[in-house]
């Protein structure tokens, strides 16, 4: 038996990971993050204590049995390690990716008391580019249930209510607004941290469970919610369109020629295949001194977007510190790395014309931290007579998101009063069987925090229809047709395929009751 593992025990630092140099990757679109090897990767499994009461699990959205993996991939059986995380989570090449982890996960983790947390990230990474690489999703046995369910949207919300809801037997149908999904996953996110193969291939997985998706199609244009309930069959539906509908800053000049907002620099670039210049030639206003306001991760990917685009210079503008950025610490220290330069505790107040329409330069003034606001951050305030004029030629708005207005404007659904959709506590919509999650109902927010969404809506739709969840244990004999009743619960059902003549048929089945 392996000895115990404790803090004194485990590596004391954590496994780096390679990355491309900052010079070369500056220029390219190939993923900067080249993540761990086998004996990396193994490495890193070692600093995890397998503790007995794992709070790294309290910290992920959708409930991986981090432990649980962490201790397959340490025995060498890595395709354990994936079924492990994809009991709860079919995405985590991407998770592993552009999750958060060091606000979830790894931010409870115990080592993090002592020493650097582990990896769990990476770890996750790893698992899920080894599943694309040898095709470890499989496709179960679903017993089909009598039931069809849209899903408006393909982003990380969308995907993985597809997939619960597939595994419980439903027919799901996904549109996509764009011509293939993935929804931010594709559009949103730069290649250089998250690249389209890693995408497909977890979309495939989906296709796999039977999940069918439509792409080319507009909720809201070409039918309603309302219409998908009524006319075209669907027996429950859930909206997981995001919010990306830009919020602007409001100030003089902000219509001028060289303005636009980081979700539309991103979605060209990533929509049009700005990456192969001149090959796939890309409609994107790029100047040569381009001005970022903003600091989230949003932020970071437009400002080495236009890196790489050939911009000259790039520029960050923050009215905060860099400690109150809410971008992660590593595409600050990327950004960084690569060349764009920051300026804290600086707000513009104007954008400046050139004289025909064009931006010359922005009016900025210079800020100092006062007392915390509602978000725990201190507000920033203004200096008295400290403006000045910042030249620039191009400037990026990345300040946030609202919800997107199409779903609110053509359907009954009720909205909050920042337009975002109104539910439950399942989830549930103002019209019964409609369900949303994600940031149209949070506003923006982080991927696994929509899975989660997406996760915890499939549930409530599963309710709604009636269908028994065996992962569920109801003690109420009046709620047992939604799960497993309490009497049931030390038995397991199987499924046996009844004989004809000596030979096994594919159907019909029966479902045979036995005592565990």
């Amino acid at each position: 038996m392996a000895a115990k593992r404790t803090i004194r025990s485990i590596p004391q630092e954590r496994t780096p990971v390679r990355e491309q140099p900052a010079k070369e990757r500056a220029t390219n679109f190939t993923e900067v993050n080249l993540g761990y090897d086998e004996t990396e990767a193994a490495r890193e499994a070692s600093r995890c204590l397998d503790c007995a009461e794992p709070v790294c699990m309290d910290g992920c959205p959708v409930s991986i049995d981090i432990p649980g993996f962490i201790r397959k991939l340490s025995d060498g059986d890595y395709h354990g390690a994936y079924d492990t995380i994809a009991k709860t989570n079919l995405l985590p090449a991407v998770c592993g990716r552009v999750c958060p982890q060091e606000n979830q996960c790894e931010g409870v983790c115990t080592v993090a008391d002592t020493l650097e947390p582990v990896a769990i990230g990476r770890l996750e990474r790893f698992i899920g580019d080894l599943a694309i690489e040898h095709d470890w999703a499989r496709k179960p046995y679903i017993a089909p249930v009598p039931y069809r369910v849209g899903i408006v949207g393909s982003g990380p919300a969308g995907m993985a209510c597809a997939a619960d809801l597939a595994k419980a037997g439903c027919a799901v149908t996904v549109f996509e607004a764009l011509h293939l999904p993935g929804g931010v996953l594709r559009y949103g996110i730069p290649e250089f941290r998250l690249p389209n193969p890693v995408v497909d291939a977890e979309i495939h997985n989906l296709e796999k469970l039977g999940v069918t998706f439509q792409c080319n199609t507009v909720v809201g244009r070409l039918f309603t919610i309302e219409q998908m309930l009524e006319e075209l069959g669907f027996d429950a539906v859930f909206i997981g369109t995001g919010a990306g509908y830009p919020t602007m800053l409001g100030i003089p000049g902000d219509s001028l020629n060289g303005v636009l907002s980081a979700n539309e620099l991103l979605t060209r670039a990533n929509l049009m295949e700005a990456r192969d210049f001149p090959t796939h030639d890309t409609p994107v206003p790029l100047g040569k001194q381009v001005a970022v306001v903003g600091a989230g991760n949003t932020a970071m990917d437009a400002m080495r977007v236009t890196l790489r685009l050939g911009a000259d210079n790039v520029h960050c503008i923050y009215r905060r510190s860099r400690d109150e950025a809410p971008a992660r610490a590593e595409e600050v220290h990327h950004a960084e790395e690569e060349g764009v330069e920051f300026h804290w505790l600086t707000n513009p107040v104007e954008i400046l014309d050139d004289g025909e329409g064009n931006v010359r330069a922005m009016r900025c003034i210079q800020m100092e931290l006062g007392e915390p606001d509602e978000s725990g951050r201190r507000r920033p305030v203004p200096v008295p007579d400290s403006e000045f004029e910042f030249p620039c030629d191009q400037v990026v708005f990345a300040i946030g998101t609202n919800a997107n207005p199409i779903i609110g404007q053509t359907s009954q659904l009720r909205l909050n009063k920042w337009g975002y959709l109104d539910t439950d506590g399942d989830l549930q919509t103002s019209i019964a069987g409609v369900f949303a999650g994600g940031d149209i109902v949070t506003g923006a927010a982080t991927v696994i925090e929509a899975m989660g969404a997406g996760r915890k809506a499939a549930d409530g739709i599963k309710r709604f229809l009636g269908i028994r969840d065996p992962h569920r244990t109801y003690d109420d004999p009046e709620d047992a047709v939604f799960g497993i009743a309490a009497h049931e619960h030390n038995y397991v059902r199987v499924r046996v395929a009844t004989t004809t003549g000596g030979s096994h048929s594919a159907s019909p089945e029966r479902t045979a009751v036995m005592a565990r």
